[in-house]
């Protein structure tokens, strides 16, 4: 792509971009020699946080399992040797690894990029950015990019070379540990002995799990899949959120009688569990089984999620556990900094999580890691295991909804955010005139109205998407039929908006 549209790869807190040829009517856009600028950019961006000659700079890369992960790198790795750094190539690895690599004495990282685009299609890449502070905002990215725009290269790069480390050797051990730490077991080495867990790794790079963490600690693993990294994700999208995906492992469970599922997405960020009746644990269960697992360390804490949320999980949280709960914005930066902001404020703060699985625990520099949600799960198994308890007892009084679905609405205005946001204030003054709507007070994205009459009981949340021109709406009820109830009390509003695609909930 032209240097002058760098700016255009950014996505949030990443970079996002198409590697590879594949899919109808989308142009290669992320190159080789693209990363190869962002990286040199990122260099001096680094350099001059850090207040170090380049020279003195160490920076680790690192990739998952895509099909385009070698050829990037290649690039990355030459902008970075281009721009005076040291290199420590950390090959396949996860994103929460990679961010550890700075926190590890051993390897001492000043910095380092992971080269991952999430579960997002094969044919698409990306560049995640740490610094000792952790993992890069927007505004960081978008300073990258524009210096990037004006950096020029030599065309070759010199004879100096990036260094061989195996990371991931290093990050399992921090894992282990952190198990054996916690729970204490007779067979100090063996915590997880008599313990059957299976893990599906939806072909990502979450493959170390099993062989690095889970049989040196002594769980039968037999039934676990996917674990081969394969960037062409052939049996099914790596993403706790994706239906078949949650499918796959909860039969894997089933078939298993394993005590435990774990699923990945495919850099590790993310995680979901299913216990062994083959109950699927992720989105308000994952968030409500981890607060009561942080309840019992931290007693009366906040917990920092974002705007998806269910009343029932409010009620578990406040009620059951006497924890509190702050429903904030959608974006796993969004919800880690609000945490941390409240904690800089005085108020005690242990978790950041999302419905899509993203979860920071203070205790882990508030780095969102799957694997380590993962070990926080099962050191409690094996804790509720020798204590002649299971694990599926810590939520049994967190209620769930009858139905729950989620609509995506195309905005077709130029401008979408300027359109979503009035849409927006439309919309709240029309909730406010209708009976049984109760708008919710100190929400913080998109309009949330509670629903209570004779018909339906229950909660509707619109909002604007962050980066697509799209709405989402959610809707939960309590009563049978209710997610139709509450749509067809919306549809003379959403009706009368041209600019919006409503076709999906009819």
């Amino acid at each position: 792509m032209e240097r002058a549209n760098l700016l255009q790869l950014q996505n949030g807190s990443d970079v996002r971009g198409i590697a590879l040829t594949g899919m109808k009517g989308e142009n290669i856009n992320l190159t080789p020699d693209a990363v190869k600028n962002i990286a040199a950019s990122y260099v001096l961006w680094m350099a001059e946080k850090c207040n170090k000659p380049t020279g003195e700079l160490i920076i680790g890369v690192g990739h998952d399992s895509r099909l385009s992960a070698d050829s990037l790198k290649n690039g990355v790795i030459d902008g970075l040797l281009l721009a005076g750094c040291q290199v420590m190539d950390c090959g396949l690895c996860s994103t929460p690894s990679m961010f550890m690599g700075i926190v590890f004495k051993e390897t001492n990282f000043d910095g380092s990029i992971m080269i991952t685009a999430s579960h997002l299609p094969f044919n698409r890449n990306g560049l995640k950015f740490f610094s000792q502070s952790g993992g890069l905002n927007s505004t960081d990215i978008k300073e990258i990019l524009l210096k990037a725009e004006n950096l020029t290269l030599p065309e070759r790069s010199n004879d100096r070379q990036a260094n061989k480390l195996n990371l991931i050797d290093f990050y399992s051990r921090f894992l282990r540990d952190k198990i054996k730490q916690e729970v204490v077991s007779e067979d100090y080495d063996h915590p997880l002995k008599g313990l059957k867990i299976v893990v599906d790794a939806g072909n990502g790079s979450g493959g170390f799990f099993v062989e690095q963490v889970l049989k040196p600690l002594g769980a039968d693993t037999e039934g676990s899949q996917f674990l081969n990294p394969d960037g062409n994700f052939p049996n099914h999208i790596p993403n706790p959120e994706n239906e078949a995906a949650m499918e796959s492992i909860q039969k894997a469970t089933l078939d298993s009688k394993a005590d435990l599922g774990i699923i990945f997405d495919t850099d590790v960020d993310r995680a979901a569990v299913v216990f062994a009746n083959g109950e699927e644990v992720n989105r308000n269960r994952l968030i409500g089984l981890t607060a009561a697992i942080l309840s019992k360390y931290h007693p009366h804490t906040t917990i920092v999620t974002d705007s998806v949320t269910s009343d029932h999980l409010t009620e578990f949280v406040e009620n059951t556990l006497d924890m509190k709960h702050r429903r904030f914005k959608r974006g796993y930066k969004n919800v880690i900094n609000e945490a941390i902001r409240l904690n800089r404020e005085g108020v005690e703060t242990h978790i950041a999580i999302e419905t899509s699985g993203h979860c920071a625990f203070k205790e882990n520099y508030f780095q969102d890691d799957g694997a380590y949600l993962v070990v926080k799960v099962l050191i409690e198994a094996a804790i509720c295991r020798n204590q002649g308890r299971t694990i599926e007892t810590l939520i049994k009084d967190l209620k769930e909804p009858k139905e729950s679905k989620e609509f995506r609405m195309k905005i077709t205005a130029e401008d979408y955010k300027t359109y979503g946001v009035n849409l927006l204030k439309s919309f709240e003054e029309y909730a406010a005139k209708q009976p049984g709507f109760y708008p919710v007070a100190n929400n913080y994205e998109g309009i949330r109205v509670s629903i209570r009459d004779k018909k339906v009981t229950g909660w509707m949340l619109l909002r604007v998407s962050l980066h697509d021109p799209l709405m989402p709406m959610n809707i939960e009820a309590d009563t049978k039929d209710g997610v139709n109830v509450i749509t067809n009390r919306l549809m003379p509003f959403l009706e009368k908006q041209k600019q919006l695609d409503i076709t999906s909930l009819k």
